[in-house]
């Protein structure tokens, strides 16, 4: 049995790594496709997704798990109200790698798990710890300073952060997994991005018959992109504490960091340097607090005497 659990474990920690990996390193796919504009790659994202998870749906006999939500109008009205927010994110992290806002988009994820926490205290009533407070506190000062000190509204790392704390806070409420969500998601977007794709779309790579056939690949993996990561994930939380998991979520926007800064040759000012040394260390001080009450939780959890004692 232990080793089965350390199996299982070193798994998914397998799984985290390679979810977090991917997409920190979406940018290199969405750098290749930038010629196309940002709402035509959303639209392949939902055609090519709305496929391939239907037919993993299918596969994994979850088609009861869909007509449970259809069922629900209330569960189907915060799914809805939700994938507003998501499709929001996904074009404006598109269209952010496309104009060059990468380090905007690093920042933005950086930004993300201080700001759910503060979601969990003014929406759910989740009581927080004072280094938590210090954390979300430190947060607010650093984008405060930007915008003060420099004149500069992160708009875009608030824009995706906050879409996508909201987007985490409406899924929070349902009790739908990650695979049947997705796929309800892209459901509810695909006559929208179709009315648009088919009436309005324009540009050069519209018409995938006049295509090469390069770019028609790289067109359909917007679908991979947008499915395999969030597959990895699913296995990951299936394995792992969610606390520990948690940990893993810094690859990402590292990534995107190191990419915009090496590889892309996005500037770091000023502005941008101070807000990130100030978020940087709220989240050292975020990850330190959560460290040390998975110990007292597991601690705890050694020292309760068993049902037979």
């Amino acid at each position: 049995m232990t080793d089965e659990i350390a199996k299982r474990g070193r798994q998914g920690v397998f799984f985290a790594i390679a979810a977090y990996t991917i997409w920190g390193i979406a940018p290199v796919y969405f750098k290749a496709v930038a010629h196309v504009p940002a709402i035509e790659i959303l639209a392949h994202r939902v055609f090519w997704a709305f496929a391939l998870v239907l037919v993993l749906i299918v596969l994994t006999k979850k088609l009861a798990r869909v007509r449970a939500v259809l069922k629900s109008p209330k569960h189907l009205a915060i799914l809805s109200l939700a994938t507003v927010f998501i499709a929001f994110n996904w074009f404006m992290f598109i269209w952010a790698v496309a104009n060059n806002y990468m380090l905007d988009a690093s920042l933005g994820y950086f930004i993300n798990p201080l700001l759910n926490v503060a979601i969990g205290m003014i929406f759910f009533a989740e009581r927080l710890r004072k280094l938590q407070l210090v954390a979300v506190a430190m947060a607010i000062v650093g984008v405060t300073i930007q915008i003060v000190t420099f004149g500069s509204v992160p708009w875009v790392a608030l824009a995706l952060a906050g879409s996508f704390a909201t987007y985490g806070a409406l899924r929070k409420k349902l009790p739908v997994d990650s695979l049947t969500g997705l796929w309800l998601e892209v459901t509810i977007l695909l006559p929208v991005m179709a009315f648009y794709f088919f009436n309005y779309a324009e540009s050069s790579a519209s018409n995938m018959m006049l295509n090469t056939w390069q770019l028609n690949v790289l067109l359909i993996m917007a679908g991979v992109i947008t499915t395999v990561p969030l597959l990895c994930f699913t296995a990951a939380a299936q394995r792992l504490r969610y606390s520990t998991l948690g940990f893993f979520q810094y690859i990402g926007p590292s990534l995107m960091f190191i990419l915009a800064t090496v590889f892309y040759g996005e500037s770091l000012t000023a502005d941008k340097m101070v807000t990130f040394a100030i978020i940087w260390s709220a989240l050292v001080i975020y990850s330190v607090d959560a460290v040390k009450t998975h110990r007292q939780v597991r601690k705890a959890a050694k020292s309760k005497p068993s049902p037979e004692a």
